[in-house]
């Protein structure tokens, strides 16, 4: 498993929280499409086909899910993970760490539960349709294993739990395609 080449310290995590939360709040860029292969597998892309029924095209979510309905399918609320840019940048020091995190869907914007309620809607590009879920989203080991224990600390403290420093889940409702600098709408 890769680890970012450098971790941040607590005191570097603690000094850039009004920065992290002074983002976006109605629409953003898409910064960076992730895939997760296989697992600890991530290859990143330019652009990206998603469904309602298979998530992100390329995506593992549809073969080997972290959560799974009764009937044993991929549950839905958990088909799309989105994390802000600027956590990411912060904990990742540099752009080519920032897909180990994993996340689907990079964007500088606020994701906090007060901002993206469960049923919000997001209007990425012009064509796909996602709707923010309930489903939780925490750093893990893998995480800390990545990223540092500093930087799991921060997204699961008090500050990072009450804005969804870790991220967010969300659902995909109209398919499409998805580029790599598209606008992201908050509707």
């Amino acid at each position: 498993m890769e680890t970012a080449e450098r971790h941040a310290t607590q005191n570097e995590l603690e000094a850039a929280t009004d920065y992290v939360l002074a983002s976006p709040k109605q629409q953003s860029t898409l910064q960076v499409i992730v895939v997760r292969p296989k697992a600890n597998e991530r290859v990143t892309l330019e652009q990206a086909e998603l469904s309602p029924e298979g998530g992100i095209a390329g995506d593992r979510w549809s073969v080997d899910p972290w959560e799974r309905l009764p009937d044993g399918s991929p549950h839905p609320h958990s088909q799309v993970s989105l994390m802000n840019s600027r956590v990411l940048e912060l904990i990742a020091g540099e752009a080519a760490a920032m897909p180990l995190a994993g996340d689907n869907l990079i964007l500088d914007l606020d994701l906090s539960e007060e901002n993206l309620p469960a049923g919000t809607r997001l209007q990425i590009g012009s064509e796909v349709l996602l709707e923010m879920t309930a489903a939780p989203h925490t750093g893990c080991g893998k995480f800390q294993k990545r990223y540092g224990k500093a930087a799991r600390e921060f997204v699961n403290g008090e500050i990072g739990s009450k804005h969804n420093l870790r991220g967010r889940m969300a659902k995909v409702v109209q398919p499409g395609t998805i580029r790599v600098g598209d606008e992201v709408q908050k509707l």
